[in-house]
């Protein structure tokens, strides 16, 4: 309801039309997906006697987990990008952040999530489970198959980590070094007030970036074993910051604020009219 509520907010009030909140979009979409692929398949199980998934469906959650992790570990570094270009540029910032560039880092951000699938679900559907297994999870995702796969899973264990520890390093350096820019350009500012307005706007990121490469990048490069820790890194990525990235933004971002109080105030208005015509 929160990342609906926020893709609804930015679609209807024009002052949120900016790349900022182009790239929010965006993000709130991919949290929806991203809940939307695991969240019920889990409920499911939580509440039934019978906690089972096929080997097809569970590849298919393997498929759109991929899909929309890589998609937003991207995006992540995109909106870093976004957010150095407006604080180290802001005289070059609509020539950086053009409509044109940004349509282009949110499709490539897209090409590569759907680059890993289609190279690592294929890989995993050759895989052979000889008897019915327990996954040590709350969903399905590919760390998780290995050691329940009777046969030699070495290629497919490498493709990933060739696949995903490059994306991984490359993402992550680009959100340190935009946001060592970014430290740069705040601490040569004088004002306090102004350090404060600057801050401000890139908390609500920073906190995203940390929920979700922290628990993400751990969950994918430790060796599986079935631990509590694997459980709580996955949910955390998973459910937990999907859910919580509406409320940090919303919280943080005073035209989200803004925008949110113009829309109910519009909305209230023409309902309390409609029921005075009524009336």
């Amino acid at each position: 309801m929160g990342n609906l509520t926020m893709l609804l907010l930015i679609r209807v009030d024009f002052h949120l039309h900016t790349p900022m909140c182009f790239f929010l979009g965006h993000l709130s979409f991919l949290d929806l997906c991203f809940s939307s692929v695991t969240v019920p398949k889990m409920l499911e199980n939580l509440l039934s006697q019978r906690k089972s998934i096929s080997v097809e469906g569970c590849l298919v959650q393997v498929f759109f987990m991929f899909i929309t992790g890589i998609t937003e570990a991207f995006l992540l570094s995109v909106m870093a990008y976004d957010r150095y270009a407006a604080i180290c540029h802001p005289l070059l910032y609509c020539q950086m952040i053009s409509k044109q560039r940004c349509m282009q880092l949110v499709w490539g951000s897209w090409g590569m999530g759907f680059l890993d699938a289609f190279i690592n679900v294929p890989l995993a559907m050759k895989m052979d489970f000889c008897d019915s297994h327990t996954i040590p999870h709350y969903n399905c995702e590919l760390p998780s198959l290995f050691p329940l796969s009777c046969s030699d899973v070495s290629t497919n264990l490498s493709v990933m980590l060739c696949l995903i520890t490059p994306q991984g390093i490359v993402t992550s350096l680009s959100i340190f070094f935009s946001y060592a820019y970014i430290l740069s350009t705040i601490l040569s500012i004088t004002s306090t007030s102004s350090r404060s307005k600057v801050f401000s706007t890139c908390f609500s990121h920073l906190t995203t970036v940390i929920l979700f490469y922290g628990s993400g990048l751990l969950r994918y490069l430790m060796p599986p074993s079935g631990s509590s820790l694997e459980l709580i890194f996955s949910v955390q990525y998973s459910v937990v910051t999907p859910m919580l990235n509406p409320l940090i933004y919303s919280l943080k971002n005073k035209e989200v604020k803004a925008a949110l109080k113009r829309t109910l105030e519009k909305y209230l208005q023409c309902f309390w009219c409609q029921n005075k015509e009524r009336g």
